[in-house]
């Protein structure tokens, strides 16, 4: 009984961080380029009181064995990267990524994020950045002249100058992960950083050789479904319930033992 009490605490513990997850998922239903995360759960280490197999008798073995478990332990928190819905903003600088793929910014201190969320502005000085700041990498520097810019498909950035001439200052790529799960988002910002997990980006050239391609005037939403994170927190909070109340059971059944030393 008092495994049964440590054992209903992880799981209070592990549903805990569940709802946490699902929590930050709603919080987010309407942040462009943000993805949800999924919470995995795995059982603890079991405590073996008799082994599968052991002879309880000349030429018998147990078929098998008694084993019981120590309770659950959140294993992982996946992001996943589904394409989320398309809205149409119609900015020139308003860019989606139509299949796998981020594009990649840099900070003032040159180091290398990667985002869906493709809305973009230009800065006093020309450059291409974010909401936040962050350069977009090869979009170029944009003439204080110009009167237009189209993105291509294939990532072109053009302009149109003051002359009505046309000039491309830069070339967008399209950068993927052999593992894009393992990819690190603790900046936050709908930005991601590489790790050891993810493997190293590979460049592109969009709407090429199977390349996702750019589509420009449209954003990615998120791909958050409120209805089933809903139905996901309605299922957390009950298996929270559940261990709760395995924890109470366990404390009447002590209960009793201790009254009948009375």
């Amino acid at each position: 009984m008092i495994r049964a009490l440590w054992s209903g605490a992880t799981g209070m513990k592990a549903q805990g961080r569940n709802i946490d997850v699902i929590a930050n998922n709603l919080a987010n239903v309407n942040t462009s380029g943000f993805k949800k995360s999924k919470a995995l759960f795995a059982d603890l280490q079991y405590e073996q009181i008799s082994a599968p197999g052991l002879s309880v008798n000349t030429g018998v073995a147990n078929p098998t064995g008694i084993e019981v478990g120590h309770g659950v332990k959140n294993s992982a928190v996946i992001k996943i990267f589904s394409q989320g819905e398309v809205e149409v903003t119609d900015r020139p600088l308003d860019l989606q990524i139509d299949g796998a793929g981020f594009f990649k910014v840099t900070d003032q201190t040159n180091g290398e994020f990667y985002t869906r969320n493709g809305s973009f502005t230009v800065n006093n000085d020309g450059n291409i950045v974010t909401t936040d700041g962050l350069v977009l990498d090869g979009a170029g520097t944009v003439p204080a002249e110009t009167k237009n810019i189209t993105v291509g498909q294939d990532g072109t950035i053009s302009t149109i100058d003051g002359n009505n001439q046309a000039n491309v200052i830069g070339q967008i790529q399209v950068f993927t992960f052999n593992n894009p799960s393992g990819l690190s988002s603790r900046k936050g910002s709908t930005l991601y950083e590489e790790t050891p997990a993810s493997g190293a980006p590979v460049g592109n050239v969009p709407n090429q050789n199977g390349v996702a391609s750019i589509t420009s005037g449209m954003l990615e939403a998120s791909n958050v479904q409120a209805v089933e994170e809903m139905v996901g927190m309605i299922k957390a909070q009950r298996a929270y319930e559940l261990n709760s109340r395995s924890i109470t059971t366990a404390d009447q059944m002590l209960q009793e033992i201790n009254n009948l030393k009375r």
